[in-house]
């Protein structure tokens, strides 16, 4: 994960990365900034996919759960039926309009606002759905 930060020009300490990990009711808990987030997200589109015209994207200050999803979806290079099949893996149906929804700039009129819930069963889903195909 250090790495991955430093893909996007961003240096964590072993420390602050260990932090981010620890549960919520965790003393030594930190709560990572969208920023940060955001970077990470960065860095992971990179290693995944390179540099695109070897610049390196500049990290929002804010994210949504949806800038969310399209950084996962740009980094993973997934595909619709992939991001439809992690939500059914996690007992979500939603269908192929639903989904273009979530991931249409928030300016479009047929923008759709992913909530917290639907974020959380798309990546418990990913996660499943990447362990099977590495099995």
């Amino acid at each position: 994960m250090m790495d991955t930060f430093e893909l996007a020009d961003h240096e964590v300490t072993r420390e602050l990365l260990s932090n981010w990990l620890k549960a919520e009711e965790h003393a030594e808990f930190v709560e990572m900034s969208d920023y940060q987030l955001a970077v990470f997200l960065n860095g992971l589109i990179i290693l995944k996919r390179g540099k695109k015209d070897d610049v390196i994207p500049e990290a929002e200050k804010e994210l949504n759960n949806n800038a969310i999803l399209h950084k996962i979806k740009i980094a993973l290079t997934l595909k619709s039926d992939d991001i439809l099949e992690a939500f059914q893996i996690a007992g979500i149906k939603i269908s192929a309009t639903e989904l273009s929804a979530f991931l249409r700039k928030s300016s479009h009129r047929h923008f759709k606002e992913l909530n917290n819930q639907y974020l959380r069963k798309f990546l418990s889903g990913l996660q499943k759905k990447i362990r099977k195909t590495e099995e």
